[in-house]
């Protein structure tokens, strides 16, 4: 049987991703009343390889698997070979040999898609340029844990049409949400990505239209990493795209905001949306190790009841 992948969203299906985020909860609530006991990976590796660097991925994947009794090895160019030009491939047929699944945090989302071609063991995206599903996992996860299912509820993305976006717009699509993206002109998502998803997705320019009766809102930095020298342009293109209090206002009274973190006060937010209760982001940090608890037990060992 070949390895299962998790590169986008869309490598699982709706009922698999379903199970993923009720999975997930279910391993957070055992950690919280059992402590770490559930050790089902002992003696398994997860090989981590970094070109982008990470505070939450990184520590929540190798506590996932510290608590899973295995054990997560940390990899950067300047350490490897892959530094020193040798063919993702041949990098990705060599781990194979010799850990039970890679976790790549990268820039090009091809190279990604090379190296999982190459693997025998189960690749997992940990951001791309193009992507970062294993945050929506956390995202719909604690909306889930917040306000129940997600299915026909709306959520607004306010910002660049980035990686996180285009995960936003697959979450749409697998989890049965209606999705408003609300960005500058030239800044939208793909157009074959947001094609894809149908009518769940809708473009709009303006920060109180999107919001206005929306159960969901999120945002990210206006600048990525690999964009730092646009930020004075990008800073004066997103004038007017700023999440505050009063845009939450807008929305409905039991909404959400989420913050993929780490969060530019003062720019893509106020200064003190943080603080507001509304806005759930410790959460929402703190379930990428729980998520993707689930995620790593799915690849390695299927469904566990």
């Amino acid at each position: 049987m070949s390895a299962r992948h998790f590169l986008t969203l869309l490598d699982l299906s709706a009922d698999e991703l379903a199970y993923l985020i009720q999975r997930g909860i279910t391993i957070k609530n055992r950690l919280k009343t059992q402590g770490p006991t559930y050790t089902p990976l002992a003696n398994r590796t997860l090989a981590m390889i970094f070109e982008k660097s990470s505070t939450r991925t990184r520590v929540s994947f190798e506590t996932a698997m510290t608590q899973f009794g295995g054990h997560a090895l940390f990899l950067s160019p300047r350490d490897t070979q892959l530094g020193r030009g040798e063919p993702i491939a041949d990098t990705s047929r060599v781990l194979s040999e010799m850990v039970d699944a890679v976790m790549i945090r990268t820039f090009s989302h091809e190279g990604l898609e090379t190296f999982a071609a190459a693997s025998s063991v189960p690749v997992i995206n940990a951001l791309t340029d193009d992507y970062h599903p294993c945050q929506l996992l956390a995202d719909v996860m604690t909306w889930t844990e917040c306000r129940g299912s997600v299915a026909g509820k709306t959520a607004v993305w306010i910002g660049d049409g980035n990686n996180m976006c285009h995960s936003w717009i697959n979450a749409a699509l697998r989890f049965g949400f209606n999705l408003r993206i609300c960005c500058p002109e030239g800044y939208d998502p793909r157009a074959d990505i947001v094609e894809a998803a149908g009518e769940r997705v809708t473009i709009l320019r303006d920060p109180v239209e999107a919001c206005t009766g929306a159960d969901l809102i999120t945002t990210d930095v206006w600048a990525s990493m690999g964009q730092e020298e646009e930020q004075a342009k990008r800073e004066r293109d997103f004038d007017g795209f700023q999440v505050t209090e009063a845009l939450l206002d807008r929305a409905n009274a039991d909404a959400l905001f989420l913050h993929c973190l780490p969060a530019h006060r003062g720019e893509e937010i106020s200064e003190t949306l943080l603080e507001d209760p509304r806005a759930v982001v410790w959460q929402e940090a703190g379930n990428r190790l729980h998520a993707q608890k689930a995620l790593i037990e799915f690849l390695l060992l299927g469904k566990v009841d």
